[in-house]
Parts: C-alpha cells; sequence; structure tokens
C-alpha cells in the first residue's frame, strides 16, 4: 500500500459504509445504500472504489460479473492516521493544544473534564506499569 493520506469525502462516505457491513461489499451493495442518496450513477461507484483499491484501502475479487470488495484497513487504523495528521497540522502535535482550544470557548461541560481526568489517569498508569 502506498503511504496512507487523507480520502476525498466520498470515498471516506464508501469506506465508512464498507467498515459498518460484513465484508465483503459490491458496487451493487454500495449503489443501494448510498448511491440513490447521493444520485450517483454505477460507474461513479465503480471508479471511487476503484481508487480506492489503488491507494490500498481495500481489496478485490472478481467472482462472477461482479467485485467484492474488503477492507484492507481499519477503521480505527484510518481514524489514527487522521487524528495524528489533525494534530500535527492544527496543534503541533500536541493534544493539549487541542484541549486548550476545544475547552477555550468552555464548550467542555464538567462530566467532560471528569472523562478526560479519568482517561489521563488510566493511561499515565498504564504507562508507568510497561516501563
Amino acid at each position: 500500500m502506498e503511504m496512507m493520506r487523507k480520502l476525498p469525502d466520498a470515498e471516506f462516505d464508501i469506506m465508512q459504509l464498507v467498515w459498518a457491513n460484513e465484508p465483503p461489499m459490491t458496487t451493487s451493495e454500495v449503489m443501494r445504500m448510498l448511491g440513490n442518496d447521493r444520485e450517483w450513477k454505477i460507474q461513479t461507484i465503480v471508479t471511487l472504489m476503484l481508487r480506492l483499491s489503488e491507494k490500498g484501502f481495500l481489496r478485490s475479487e472478481k467472482h462472477g460479473k461482479e467485485r467484492q470488495y474488503f477492507p484492507n484497513i481499519t477503521k480505527e487504523e484510518y481514524l489514527k492516521f487522521e487524528m495524528g495528521s489533525f494534530l500535527g497540522r492544527f496543534h503541533n502535535n500536541s493534544f493539549l493544544n487541542l484541549v486548550t482550544t476545544v475547552y477555550s470557548d468552555e464548550s467542555l461541560s464538567d462530566a467532560d473534564i471528569d472523562e478526560l481526568l479519568k482517561l489521563t489517569s488510566e493511561l499515565k498508569e498504564r504507562k508507568s506499569k510497561g516501563r
């Protein structure tokens, strides 16, 4: 697979569908679940799924007249990549900068803050046990 990169919205929407359903997926299934809402033609879906295959996000197998598509990347792997890219680009790779930005308008509730404190405490404990 080539180096992972951010997916355009249309390709990400297809991957969301692939991740949410039991593989394999076919272009017909994607069309039925997503294409009509988007007013896409079947060829658009074929093209998008081909691009996802070329980028290494999907692999395909030919079965009769239809191709079946399987995810090569988990949703978690992609979201971790996206978050890392976002933190690097907008927050100088600092989770603290991200939290500060979110909290600057006081949008975090007390419950959110309690959850963050609990999470950071658990992470710190896990990290100290790992050493």
